[in-house]
């Protein structure tokens, strides 16, 4: 498997190892694969029954093949995939709970697969990896615990200050040692900038090796493949029919890895693009027209992205019509997404944080304009499943005055006790560069 950039598809490919490793192509593209594998025919009928690490080696392999050895790839695997992914009946639907790992997020997927992986390409190097990533919120913290003290690496965190949750900032900025923390006076779009910026600067790059963390890399998104396939599998064995999966969505890598499982062949039948008031793909989706805004600021705050990085990948990939036959977009205001953390625990006693509340309201929103009716022929299909991509206590500051009070997993109780360690800076490139 080769990879090229989204820029320039003429351009010499590299290798995964350098993909991941670079982090951005040099012209500051997405790198992305030269092809999208397949799933032979006896491991996509042997889905339903396998583990969640067999699905993971079946899935990631094709693209790391000749790089990893398969027994490291399954000793990788084994060690960053030592939690599970519950499909959840809830009513008239599924939920892919993604909220079991150390930092309660669906990044901490991706996040440890990275770790362990650059861990294995940098065997043997004297000179320290330098990752810069930024997030909006679950990102950071992900990342900041999967390179957590990993020799050889060292992680500068950008965060938009004053919105991101106090226990997300404890996660992006508590951890000292080799990881460092920015708070950035902008959004989400300015860190995203300054971190593109950065990349591209040549006098950083002669003094630090660099490299990413955030969706734009190739090897943050692959694993993400993992649970959608496993998800799906699942979802087939009990109802015999390929799932409509809900994403709730912000820099569309998430989506993104989905639309890879579905394209390897895993049983999914389409996707719904879910954001909240920061609507450029369902705009994009609805128009035909890709227009970035300026990201506003709301209570789903790891999806205030005005700018989604990942468009730049599903757009090398997928001209607009294929991508019309695989995602209907909706968005979904502050107010519903409260109302829908409510009306969901009051009708079925089941938890949502404000990101799965926007992809839950997505379904609704969808099936109440007729789009979509459970069990019929109708434009998404059933079964539907909507990913859960964080746990609800990271935003009991949202949740808890509406259902009252969220228990806390151990180990979010003992990430409150941090103290916040982080360098306020202005959205200007100089002042990351002279802070690095």
């Amino acid at each position: 498997m080769r990879y090229y950039s989204t820029r320039n598809k003429d351009k010499e490919a590299v290798t995964f190892t350098r993909a991941a490793l670079a982090g951005l192509a040099p012209d500051g593209g997405l790198f992305v694969p030269d092809a999208i594998p397949e799933y032979s025919a006896a491991a996509r009928s042997s889905l339903p029954v396998m583990s969640f690490q067999d699905i993971a080696f079946e899935t990631i392999q094709p693209f790391v093949r000749g790089e990893i050895p398969d027994a490291v790839l399954g000793d990788i695997l084994q060690d960053a995939f030592n939690f599970n992914a519950p499909l959840v009946r809830v009513k008239d639907r599924y939920v892919l709970e993604l909220f079991h790992g150390p930092t309660a997020a669906f990044k901490d997927f991706g996040a440890r697969f990275m770790a362990r992986a650059f861990s294995y390409f940098r065997r043997g190097e004297d000179k320290p990896l330098h990752i810069l990533a930024a997030t909006s919120g679950d990102t950071g913290g992900a990342v900041a615990d999967g390179f957590f003290d990993v020799e050889g690496i060292f992680v500068t965190v950008l965060y938009p200050k004053g919105r991101v949750s106090p226990l997300q900032e404890r996660q992006i900025a508590g951890l000292g040692k080799n990881i460092s923390a920015f708070a950035v006076e902008g959004t989400f779009d300015d860190c995203q900038r300054l971190v593109k910026t950065a990349f591209a600067d040549e006098g950083l790059r002669k003094r630090m090796i660099l490299s990413s963390a955030n969706s734009i890399n190739i090897a943050r998104l692959v694993p993400q493949a993992v649970y959608y396939a496993a998800g799906a599998a699942r979802a087939m064995a009990e109802t015999g029919m390929p799932v409509t999966f809900c994403v709730p969505s912000g820099n569309f890598g998430n989506l993104t890895a989905g639309m890879y499982a579905l394209e390897m062949g895993a049983p999914i039948r389409r996707f719904i693009a879910a954001t909240n008031i920061n609507r450029t793909m369902p705009d994009y989706l609805e128009s035909g027209v890709y227009t970035p805004h300026k990201s506003r600021p709301t209570i789903s705050n790891a999806m205030d992205v005005g700018a989604p990085s990942n468009f730049e990948r599903m757009n090398a990939h997928w001209p607009l019509k294929r991508l019309l036959e695989m995602l209907t977009g909706a968005f979904i205001s502050d107010e519903t997404t409260r109302g829908t953390i409510k009306s969901v625990y009051d009708r079925y006693g089941y938890m949502l944080d404000p990101h799965t509340a926007v992809g839950w309201a997505a379904v609704d929103a969808l099936q109440s304009e007729g789009k979509n009716k459970p069990n019929d022929s109708a434009p998404l299909g059933a079964p539907i499943g909507v990913l859960s991509t964080a746990h609800p206590a990271k935003f009991a500051e949202i949740v808890e005055p509406l259902i009252g009070a969220v228990p806390v997993p151990p180990a979010l109780q003992k990430v409150m006790e941090r103290e916040v360690i982080a360098k306020t800076i202005p959205a200007d490139v100089s002042a990351l560069l002279d802070s690095l």
